[in-house]
C-alpha cells in the first residue's frame, strides 16, 4: 500500500487514495464518530445550492459529497485526482460526471461555475496557492468558493488532547475498520501540518477571493470558508 508523505507528490498520494478507496466513506464516518455526516450537512447549507447551478466539487472521491447538492437540483460535477475514488464513485454514481483532474491545473473553462467546492481535500494538494487560482479562475464572476478542511482547535486545552492523543488514535481506528494504517498515518500528519483558519483565510485573500470568511466546526477541529470572485 503506498504511503504518501507530506511534500504531497501527486502521484503518490493520487496512488494512496487509489488503495483505500472501497472502504474510504465507512472509514471516514467510523474515524470521526458520525461527525463527517453532521459537516457535510453544514457544507451543503453553505453552498446553499439553487436549482440550475453548476457546482464544482473537488476532491470529491466517490461522490458521497457531490449528492446533497444533486438533491437541491445543482449540476454538480464531481472531480478528483484519485482514479481508483472515481471508478468507485462511477460504480455507485453512474448518473454523476466524473471528471479526473488536478485541482493546480483544472481541465475547465474560465468561469464555467457558480460555485466550487472541496471538502478535506485542499490540504493534500502540492500547492494550496495554485488550487486556490485554479479555483478563482474557474469560478464565474459573482460566483463563490466553500472549503472544508481540519483546522486548528481554539480551545488550547482540547487542542493539545486533539492532537496528542485522538491523532494517535486515528490510525488504529483506521486499521480496525479495514484499511491501511500507514495511509491514515499521512493524513494525521498532513492535519497536524495544515495552515490554521487565519492563514488559510490569508491565503484564500491572496488568491483573489474576496471577501473571505470562516466559521469553526466542532470546536475547530473543522473550519468552513467562504469567499466570492469579485465581479
Amino acid at each position: 500500500m503506498s504511503r504518501a508523505g507530506l511534500e504531497k507528490n501527486p502521484e503518490e498520494v493520487a496512488s494512496m487514495f487509489d488503495g483505500i478507496a472501497r472502504r474510504y466513506d465507512l472509514t471516514n464516518n467510523v474515524i470521526s464518530l458520525g461527525q463527517d455526516r453532521r459537516w457535510r450537512r453544514l457544507v451543503r447549507e453553505t453552498v446553499a445550492a439553487r436549482p440550475g447551478d453548476v457546482i464544482l466539487d473537488l476532491a470529491a472521491g466517490t461522490g458521497t459529497s457531490s449528492d446533497p447538492f444533486v438533491e437541491d437540483g445543482a449540476r454538480v460535477v464531481p472531480s478528483d485526482f484519485s482514479l481508483g475514488m472515481l471508478e468507485v464513485g462511477k460504480e455507485r454514481r453512474p448518473d454523476l460526471p466524473f471528471v479526473a483532474g488536478d485541482a493546480t491545473k483544472l481541465p475547465f473553462a474560465d468561469g464555467a461555475f457558480d460555485v466550487v467546492t472541496i471538502s478535506f481535500g485542499l490540504r493534500n494538494v502540492v500547492d494550496t496557492s495554485a488550487a486556490l487560482r485554479e479555483m478563482l479562475r474557474v469560478t464565474r464572476p459573482g460566483g463563490r468558493v466553500v472549503i472544508a478542511e481540519f483546522s486548528t482547535p481554539t480551545w488550547m486545552p482540547f487542542r493539545v488532547a486533539y492532537r496528542e492523543y485522538l491523532m494517535r488514535a486515528l490510525p488504529v481506528m483506521a486499521g480496525a475498520a479495514g484499511q491501511d494504517k500507514g495511509s491514515y498515518e499521512y493524513l494525521t500528519e498532513s492535519i497536524r501540518s495544515w495552515p490554521d483558519q487565519v492563514a488559510l483565510a490569508k491565503l484564500m485573500l491572496e488568491a483573489g477571493w474576496k471577501p473571505v470568511q470562516y466559521r469553526n466546526v466542532s470546536g475547530g477541529i473543522v473550519a468552513l470558508h467562504r469567499g466570492t470572485r469579485p465581479a
